[in-house]
């Protein structure tokens, strides 16, 4: 394991894995369309709670012809939970493009998937590999753990410009007669054995050979700067409600949440409500309400993105008239029952407050 191109490495990662591989569906096959699907779920999502949306999606759409067909609210609500749901949204479009352009047969080459909405280097070099069996080396997060660790790469694998470093050594490592093999291997390896924190360096096949193990380095490799800090955001929410029914709203595009269903919005820099130039804009857009509708949530609820921590809290207001017809159309309102809403897809932090409030019928 002195030399980087050392064909040791490729072969202890094969017989560790054979040994050690969970038992995975979308291992089983090779069929380009279960792949990705696998992918893309799994794309900032743990293994154990993806598995379940898989067996789900797989279910619901077996084909990639069936899932193209899929209304986009039945897939986002399908997806409800997993988060980041562009994921969905591309997946969904990608599904369509392929039954339009492609006469529903996945692409067989690596370059061709990279044209694929949402597809990129990732996940095209995992479809190729596993169902196709093309030569191009898969990098995710635990293949770049891993090779910082084993060949002692200090390079800030946050850093775009570090990808050509891991790439060109991983391309180096993967055997032509099985690609799909190592590339499961060496991220699985990664998943369970040289874990983030306290790998299990003791029973590792590498030890020996593994630079930062021999350099007392496995905290500090891999190297990756901290992302910036999230910004917060406070959501003030009014739940109108009127006849058994409540005013929901599809998201649009340009924030988060797109293609989603939430309620009213009142956003503010501040979890305390400007009571005041709430009423005027609720005034303004023809829904007035008194002060005293506004009683004082019991709740606070709290969602943490990437990029974002959102504080909600939530303004149920029983009103004794029904919304006008111009209003809902400015405001982007529409009535939906109890049982509506339960077919819709909504954010996480929409669907507990449903929950707690008893407002969906499936508790």
């Amino acid at each position: 394991m002195e030399n980087k191109l050392s064909p040791l490495f490729a072969q202890t990662i094969i017989d560790w894995y054979q040994r050690h591989k969970r038992a995975l569906p979308w291992r089983n096959t090779t069929d380009p369309y279960l792949i990705w699907l696998s992918e893309v779920i799994l794309q900032q999502t743990r293994v154990a709670q993806g598995l379940p949306y898989f067996q789900r999606f797989a279910e619901a759409y077996p084909t990639v012809q069936h899932l193209a067909a899929a209304p986009q609210d039945e897939v986002l609500r399908l997806w409800q939970g997993l988060g980041y749901y562009s994921r969905a949204r591309n997946m969904h479009h990608t599904a369509q493009q392929i039954v339009h352009e492609y006469a529903g047969v996945f692409p067989d080459k690596y370059e061709e998937l990279l044209k694929l909405r949402g597809v990129g280097n990732y996940t095209a070099a995992a479809i190729a590999s596993f169902a196709f069996r093309e030569k191009v080396a898969v990098l995710d997060g635990n293949v770049f753990r891993v090779l910082a660790r084993v060949f002692g790469l200090s390079d800030d694998i946050a850093a775009p410009a570090s990808r050509k470093v891991f790439q060109r050594l991983a391309d180096e490592l993967i055997p032509a007669e099985a690609p799909d093999t190592f590339n499961q291997a060496i991220m699985e390896f990664g998943a369970i054995q040289c874990t983030p924190i306290m790998p299990d360096c003791l029973f590792c096949p590498l030890q020996q050979s593994c630079f930062a193990f021999t350099h007392g380095m496995v905290q500090e490799l891999p190297v990756k700067s901290k992302a910036k800090a999230a910004r917060p955001r406070f959501f003030h929410y009014m739940v109108f409600a009127h006849a058994g029914e409540y005013y929901m709203r599809k998201r649009l595009s340009g924030d988060i949440w797109e293609g989603l269903y939430d309620f009213y919005l009142y956003e503010s820099d501040s979890k305390i409500l400007d009571t005041a130039k709430l009423l005027r804009e609720l005034n303004n857009a023809g829904i007035a309400v008194q002060e005293s509708y506004l009683l004082p949530p019991r709740k606070e609820y709290r969602h943490v993105l990437s990029h974002q921590k959102i504080t909600a809290r939530f303004y149920l207001i029983q009103l004794d008239f029904r919304l006008k017809e111009e209003v809902l159309q400015e405001a982007r309102l529409a009535p939906y029952s109890s049982e509506k809403i339960e077919a819709l897809p909504k954010p996480i932090l929409i669907n507990s407050y449903l929950k707690d409030e008893k407002i969906l019928l499936n508790l």
